[in-house]
């Protein structure tokens, strides 16, 4: 017998079955909700039927959970916030899972940031539960299972959910179809930039912050605030019944995450009041069929067998300026629906 206790030879661990998962994720195991997100992030085909038949148990016990979007371009300083965010929330009595996506290697897939420290603070909070995942080259900010991981996290039975995009750029409107609030974090200074901002990434927010106002920052956060607040008044109302904030917030000295807080929960108890809340819901889980969808066509078509044997020629076809970009998608895609 060796030092683990298992049998010479036998080191793996054997794989828990679905009632396990799903018992232990209703239960509130930590541990278990890690590996059912480790599962439905597989490629392997396998782990993804079991993981389907999690996520299908998981619905069915889906708590209503606030569900918080936070973006934001790079050095904002969003895992701080949110540290400090989260603190206020745990202090207010409510569970909180953090689904932080980072950057990753066009390379290896992996993520960029490695094994850097995240929120440690807050991740030794009983009431938290903390998982960086990354991006694995996905558009839009997020993982490709971001939206699966909020529903076993719901179905956990967190209070609260905040997913941090990655902050790349622009593209990150998805996690609109995914959330209920989208916070926008921006640099003191930041509003000499607002040319560059794409109108699309102002139109979803629901508030914005300006983070590290504090100290000699304060003059400059103040006056990005002034030209934010102009920039919301000249886009079109999200909601006709909500006016949209700017907040100066300090993570450091916690100035302003309260009312951050504060914002959020007006908007959600608002969106309860006028029936929204459900029809949200509603919409996100539209949005998630036809994504779960077009991932599986996409995968049907680069997995088929005439596909597959006329890809490479089509591809030196279109290399070679013998035929272009669009008659060759219009061949694979023959290929691909060629009655058999």
């Amino acid at each position: 017998m060796s030092s683990s206790g298992m049998p010479p030879g036998n080191t793996r661990r054997s794989e828990p079955d679905v009632d396990t998962i799903v018992g232990g994720i209703l239960g509130g195991d930590r541990l278990m909700l890690s590996r059912a997100i480790t599962l439905i992030e597989s490629q392997k085909p396998e782990h993804q039927q079991k993981a389907h038949e999690v996520l299908d148990r998981c619905l069915k016990h889906k708590t209503d959970s606030i569900r918080i979007g936070i973006t934001g371009s790079p050095g904002a300083g969003k895992s701080t916030f949110i540290e400090a965010l989260g603190e206020i929330i745990i202090r207010s009595g409510l569970s909180l899972a953090v689904l932080a996506i980072d950057p990753s290697s066009r390379q290896t897939r992996g993520s960029i940031l490695g094994d850097k420290a995240r929120m440690e603070k807050l991740s030794g909070r009983k009431e938290a539960f903390i998982r960086p995942t990354a991006s694995s080259g996905h558009l839009g900010g997020l993982s490709p299972k971001t939206h699966e991981t909020i529903v076993l996290c719901e179905a956990a039975g967190y209070d609260v959910i905040i997913v941090e995009t990655v902050g790349v750029g622009q593209s990150e409107v998805e996690v609109d179809t995914m959330v209920d609030f989208i916070l926008l974090l921006m640099l003191p200074g930041s509003g000499d930039e607002l040319q560059g901002i794409k109108r699309g990434i102002m139109e979803i927010a629901d508030a914005i912050a300006i983070t590290k106002s504090d100290g000699a920052q304060e003059g400059i956060a103040a006056l990005s605030k002034t030209e934010f607040e102009a920039a919301l008044r000249m886009l079109p109302a999200k909601y006709p019944f909500w006016h949209r904030q700017v907040f100066l917030t300090s993570a450091l000295t916690e100035k302003g995450i309260t009312e951050v807080w504060e914002n959020i929960s007006d908007f959600i108890r608002e969106i309860r009041n006028k029936g929204m809340f459900e029809e949200k819901r509603r919409e996100q889980l539209k949005s998630l069929l036809y994504r779960v969808l077009e991932e599986m066509l996409k995968k049907e078509f680069f997995t088929h067998p005439e596909v597959t044997r006329l890809k490479e020629d089509v591809e030196h076809q279109v290399l070679s300026a013998e035929l272009s970009p669009f008659s060759g998608a219009e061949t694979l895609m023959k290929a691909f629906t060629r009655l058999r």
